[in-house]
């Protein structure tokens, strides 16, 4: 048998690229290959590029799999062909007066595959699109259980949680995080990102004093065994949340995963609101994608 080429060179949407070390496996308790990955991409980005579209991208490289060192990559990779979209933003973390980061922007099906090339298994963007960087359209809340709280504990405090956006005129929608955790996402206009930030705030901070013993609004991390934290904080202008539909790091390749109000209540068990990616392809398939209220 003749080994596989190490070098593949595909056309993409009528842009060019070559594709690398397609037989790696990235995850080795499912033997998910390199290959695999950009396959799911390719299938999924129908659904996932709106999403991603005049966003600028956080890229999580894992490039010797999720097993390896892996590594956060915001600055545009110098390599990167000439007809990868980019963007310089102003970086609010740098203490360089005027600083800025040339970001990738998503939203088209060439970048996507170059990304996923570079064993890109996650994609992290802001709240926010581009021209409009700090004016948020969606506002996000990250419920996160601390062990030994289960998945099953952010889905009763998600249903705490929508009930609040409904009174100021939000709808809220879910998402799995594709790890231990569930994710609440509304559209919004007309808000800059501090205003945005002080509403979540508010939010999780009504519903600690509520529920005491179930919901914790701050990050320290002696107070959050047992509870779920609802991290509102990713509503900063410069921070990022794992995109719909983004590979997640874990031992099998999950998604960050669309669900529906009617899965988040009936979940009795964490395994309830687990999907990897062969998972996400047959839902979307059959219902479309939950969240296109939200995507451009």
């Amino acid at each position: 048998m003749s080994p596989e080429p190490q070098k593949v060179p595909v056309d993409v949407d009528g842009r060019k690229l070559t594709l690398t070390n397609l037989g790696k496996v990235l995850y080795p308790e499912t033997g998910f290959t390199k290959a695999q990955v950009i396959d799911y991409y390719l299938r999924i980005a129908p659904v996932l590029l709106p999403h991603l579209a005049g966003r600028p991208l956080t890229l999580k490289r894992y490039p010797n799999g999720v097993d390896g060192e892996s590594f956060f990559t915001k600055h545009a990779p110098a390599h990167r062909p000439g007809w990868v979209p980019t963007a310089r933003v102003p970086s609010p973390g740098s203490r360089a007066r005027g600083a800025t980061v040339l970001y990738l922007v998503g939203g088209d099906l060439p970048t996507l595959i170059w990304t996923a090339n570079l064993a890109s298994l996650e994609l992290h963007t802001p709240m926010w699109r581009l021209p409009h960087i700090g004016e948020p359209d969606l506002l996000v809340f990250d419920l996160d259980p601390g062990p030994p709280a289960p998945l099953v504990e952010c889905c009763a405090v998600a249903q705490l949680l929508r009930p609040l956006l409904a009174e100021r005129g939000l709808t809220a929608l879910a998402k799995t995080s594709g790890g231990k955790g569930l994710q609440l996402v509304a559209a919004v206009s007309g808000l800059t990102s501090q205003q945005a930030s002080d509403l979540a705030l508010g939010m999780a901070e009504r519903l600690e004093r509520e529920h005491p013993g179930l919901i914790v609004s701050r990050m320290t991390k002696r107070l959050r065994p047992g509870k779920v934290l609802i991290d509102w904080s990713q509503n900063n202008a410069a921070k990022t949340t794992v995109a719909p539909y983004s590979l997640r790091a874990m031992a099998r390749p999950t998604v960050s995963t669309p669900v529906t109000w009617d899965e988040v209540g009936g979940c009795s068990r964490p395994e309830d609101l687990v999907f990897t990616s062969d998972d996400v392809l047959e839902r979307v398939a059959g219902h479309g994608d939950l969240l296109a209220s939200l995507a451009a």
